[in-house]
């Protein structure tokens, strides 16, 4: 789920508030709170809406929720943000690099200083396979010196025309020996903006799948950005399609060969798959096999809204109201902006179909 920006005026007192309201919500039936306290709440990670409504919450575990929200690996670390008085997420992230080491070769991977970063790996070697911390984010929290090659999350509109040439440079340095550095990167290079404006998607999926990333991790994430060409070309890189990804790509004949072998964590991911890239067949087809229009989507994939949310707010009519004739909820806030799906169609300016969504909730 992505998490909530720390309110500017944010104090003890008010993020505590959070937390008593968050149980008060679970207490009054809000169908939002079960997700929150699913998704943010360990213990809870898979449970049922009763299992979350009758659990026996303690005050520490309500206040790591909240902290889990912003942003914070838990309540110490959100306390001690506070206390400190600190903005320290206000700035750039290469700002908030705190190693002066790691911080020159973000700069010198920015400006696309070859030869400078090879001469700085050179002498600090360990650099490539260091790992910085960001709290107060809703991902990159963790990432290695490789990542920052993706431009993602956005830091410059565009990357330096050798991306790829740097990227290869921190990969040769060793830069690609931990899985997780190298699928992270890819994740990010397949799902974000910057590259493929930059027009070096293509190219630096290939770098990375040619070093052993594994495809099949990044498919998803470019498919729940809507980045189609970074998905191809994780298919042509031996990306395994399975149900949810048929379902984006509106494979309807092998989405219904797999159906009946898929279980049931794909199932709830290719609902939201279908419903957000307008595949009303296919959402039909997992509708007819049982799936839950009103159920709020996975962890991963826009998991603060409902299959509704997403097919209203990229303009699917057809699939918006096959959802709600088939029992979708247009009462169902989502739990980051709380905006229902008629106000969703406003946002993204289709009066039409909010008008319809809300004659349609009323009729």
């Amino acid at each position: 789920m992505p998490t909530r920006n720390l309110p500017p005026r944010a104090t003890l007192e008010s993020v505590k508030e959070d937390a008593s309201r968050l149980l008060r919500d679970r207490d009054s039936g809000d169908p939002a709170a079960p997700q929150r306290l699913r998704e943010f709440l360990p213990r809870l990670r898979g449970a049922s809406n009763d299992a979350i409504r009758s659990a026996d919450l303690k005050w520490h575990e309500l206040l790591r929720t909240i902290a889990r929200e912003y942003g914070y690996p838990g309540w110490a670390r959100l306390k001690a943000h506070l206390e400190q008085g600190r903005r320290s997420e206000d700035l750039p992230l290469h700002e908030r690099i705190e190693d002066p080491a790691f911080r020159t070769a973000v700069a010198l991977m920015d400006e696309g200083d070859e030869a400078g970063l090879a001469a700085h790996l050179a002498a600090c070697p360990d650099l490539v396979h260091m790992r910085v911390r960001f709290e107060g984010m809703n991902y990159f929290r963790n990432p290695g010196l490789l990542a920052f090659i993706a431009g993602n999350p956005i830091r410059h509109e565009r990357l330096p025309a050798n991306a790829v040439a740097i990227a290869e440079l921190i990969l040769k340095a060793g830069g690609g020996e931990s899985q997780g550095i190298l699928d992270a990167t890819l994740g990010l290079v397949a799902s974000g903006r910057v590259a493929r404006e930059s027009g070096l998607q293509d190219a630096l999926i290939r770098l990375l799948c040619g070093h052993g990333a594994d495809p099949t991790k990044a498919l998803q994430p470019a498919l729940g950005h809507r980045e189609m060409a970074a998905a191809r070309a994780l298919v042509a890189c031996g990306a395994r399609v399975g149900l949810a990804a048929s379902a984006a790509l509106g494979m309807e004949e092998e989405a219904r060969r797999q159906l009946g072998e898929a279980d049931p964590a794909e199932r709830h991911l290719a609902l939201v798959n279908a419903a957000m890239h307008g595949h009303a067949a296919i959402v039909r087809l997992l509708l007819d096999a049982g799936e839950d229009p009103s159920r709020y989507n996975p962890e991963g994939l826009h998991s603060h809204s409902t299959p509704l949310h997403q097919a209203v707010w990229y303009g699917h009519e057809d699939v918006a109201r096959l959802l709600v004739e088939r029992g979708a909820r247009r009462d169902l806030r989502d739990t980051l902006f709380r905006g229902t799906p008629d106000e969703w169609a406003d946002i993204a300016g289709r009066p039409a179909l909010a008008a319809w969504l809300r004659g349609a909730a009323t009729g």
